[in-house]
C-alpha cells in the first residue's frame, strides 16, 4: 500500500504539472484577443494610473517612450490573486465564500512546498532541521496546513450552498460545478480526518514525505490518511483538466485582454499577426456573417452584412 501511495503521489504531481503547463501554452498560443483596455491599467505611470489615465492622453504620444510600471502591476496582481479584490468590490456576498476557499488552497500549496523542502533538508542536512530553524519550519507547516484545510473546507461548503440555493446562480450551475466542490470537500475532509485521527506512533506528514524522498516502503501509513492523500493527489491531477483551472487563464485574461495597451505599429508584431488572421477561412453558423469556410476573414470584414458578399 505504501508503494502505491508513493507512486500515486508522484504520478499525480507530474500529471497536474504537465496539464497546467500545457493549458498555459494553449492560452499563450491562442489567437490575438479583442482587447478591452479597461482602465486603470496598473502598468501605467503611477500618476496616470491613479485616475485611470493612459499614455495615449499625451500629445504626440507616438513619439514618446511608454513607461512600464512593474511595481504597480505586481501590486494589482497580488491584490487580485491573493485577496480577490474585484470580487470583494462587486460581489461581497460571494466573496465571503470564495475568498476562504481560494486562500485556503494557497495555504495548502505553501504547506506542500514547505513540507517537501523540510523533507529534503531532513534527508540531506539533518542538523538544520534539528535546530531552532527546524522547529520554526515544523510550526509553520502545521499552522498553514491546518488553516488551509479549514478555510478550504469552509469555503467549498459555502460555495456549494450558494450554488444550491441562489436562484440567480442556479442558471449558471452545472453538475460539474457541484461535483468539483463536493470532491474538494470529500478529499480534504478525508485528509483532515486521517491526520487528526492517526494513531500514536503513526508517521507524521513530514515523515511520509521523507519516506517518499527516500522511497522507504517500510513506513506504515494509516488507511484513513492514505485514502485522504490518494484522493487529494488525484484531485490535484484532475483540476487542471476542468474549468477550475481558471487560475491559469486569469493571467492571460488580465495581460492579454484587459491590460494589453500595446500600440499596433506599422510593420510590428501585431500588424503581422492580424494580417495572418485575415487569411483564415472561418466557419460560423450565423448566416449574416457569411463565413462559409471558403471566404477569408478579409472578405468577411469588408462585407456589408445587410447587402451580403459582393458577387
Amino acid at each position: 500500500m505504501t508503494t502505491l501511495l508513493y507512486a500515486m503521489l508522484c504520478l499525480s504531481a507530474v500529471v497536474g504539472l504537465v496539464a497546467t503547463v500545457a493549458r498555459a501554452i494553449g492560452y499563450a498560443r491562442a489567437p490575438l484577443h479583442l482587447r478591452w483596455e479597461l482602465y486603470p491599467v496598473p502598468h501605467e505611470a503611477a500618476d496616470r494610473a491613479a485616475h485611470g489615465g493612459s499614455y495615449f492622453e499625451q500629445s504626440n504620444w507616438w513619439n514618446r517612450p511608454a513607461h512600464f510600471n512593474l511595481r504597480g502591476e505586481l501590486t494589482a496582481m497580488a491584490a487580485e490573486m491573493l485577496f480577490l479584490k474585484a470580487l470583494r468590490e462587486f460581489n461581497l456576498r460571494l466573496w465571503w465564500r470564495s475568498f476562504p476557499f481560494h486562500f485556503g488552497l494557497y495555504l495548502l500549496i505553501a504547506t506542500a512546498v514547505v513540507v517537501l523542502a523540510a523533507a529534503v533538508a531532513t534527508v540531506f542536512t539533518p542538523l538544520v532541521m534539528a535546530g531552532a530553524l527546524g522547529g520554526m519550519i515544523h510550526l509553520l507547516y502545521r499552522l498553514t496546513g491546518i488553516a488551509g484545510l479549514a478555510l478550504t473546507l469552509v469555503g467549498a461548503a459555502g460555495l456549494l450552498h450558494r450554488r444550491l440555493t441562489d436562484k440567480d446562480l442556479k442558471t449558471y450551475t452545472t453538475p460539474g460545478d457541484l461535483f468539483n466542490l463536493g470532491l474538494f470537500m470529500v478529499a480534504l475532509g478525508l485528509l483532515a480526518a486521517g491526520y487528526a485521527l492517526r494513531p500514536v506512533g503513526a508517521p507524521s506528514v513530514l515523515g511520509i514525505v521523507v519516506g517518499l524522498v527516500t522511497w522507504n516502503t517500510a513506513i506504515q501509513v494509516p488507511w484513513l490518511l492514505t485514502a485522504g492523500l490518494l484522493l487529494s493527489a488525484w484531485l490535484a491531477a484532475y483540476i487542471p483538466f476542468t474549468h477550475m483551472s481558471h487560475f491559469v487563464g486569469k493571467y492571460f485574461t488580465y495581460h492579454a485582454v484587459r491590460w494589453d495597451d500595446r500600440v499596433n505599429r506599422r510593420g510590428g508584431s501585431i500588424e503581422r499577426t492580424l494580417a495572418e488572421y485575415l487569411t483564415f477561412r472561418p466557419t460560423w453558423a450565423a448566416p449574416h456573417v457569411t463565413a462559409d469556410g471558403v471566404r477569408t476573414w478579409a472578405d468577411v470584414v469588408t462585407t456589408n452584412p445587410t447587402k451580403g458578399p459582393k458577387r
